[in-house]
């Protein structure tokens, strides 16, 4: 499905494990619990879709467009979002245990409850994301943190 152009299909609870997805075109789509565990959706538009309680474990991610993504209880372990644009997307009770953000940008994304235990946060961009819980996670200086300051400062 490399390249397909799904504007605000509804794909709800489907069953995409492994599948290749690389730029694709799915904005304001339904993939709520739908299963896409170790799917590879590289560089893929994703603006405002809906992907509730999806199971995304071990995805590949990397320079996916999720802008205003509704990801709230997501299963993100492992996943790899290197480079992903997560602004304003909606995290509440997202599990990223481990998951690669380096470089994402998750400015103004909602974090609340979001398990971020292991995950990778480099270059990372939080400036202005809310609920942020960073106790467990791999930040370093060139994490931006939800004040606007570099982590360690």
């Amino acid at each position: 499905m490399t390249g397909a152009e799904l504007f605000e299909v509804d794909l709800r609870q489907i069953e995409l494990q492994g599948s290749c997805l690389d730029d694709c075109y799915i904005p304001y789509g339904n993939l709520s619990m739908a299963k896409l565990a170790g799917a590879s959706l590289i560089k893929a538009h994703l603006g405002n879709i809906n992907l509730y309680g999806a199971d995304l474990a071990g995805a590949v991610l990397s320079e996916v467009d999720l802008g205003r993504a509704d990801l709230r209880g997501a299963n993100l372990t492992r996943a790899s979002l290197v480079g992903a644009n997560l602004s304003g997307a909606d995290l509440q009770g997202a599990t990223l245990h481990g998951a690669n953000l380096s470089g994402a940008n998750l400015s103004g994304a909602r974090l609340e409850g979001a398990d971020l235990t292991k995950a990778t946060l480099s270059r990372c961009n939080l400036f202005r994301a809310t609920g942020v819980d960073l106790d467990q996670s791999c930040c370093d200086r060139t994490t931006i943190l939800p004040s606007g300051y570099n982590y360690g400062r």
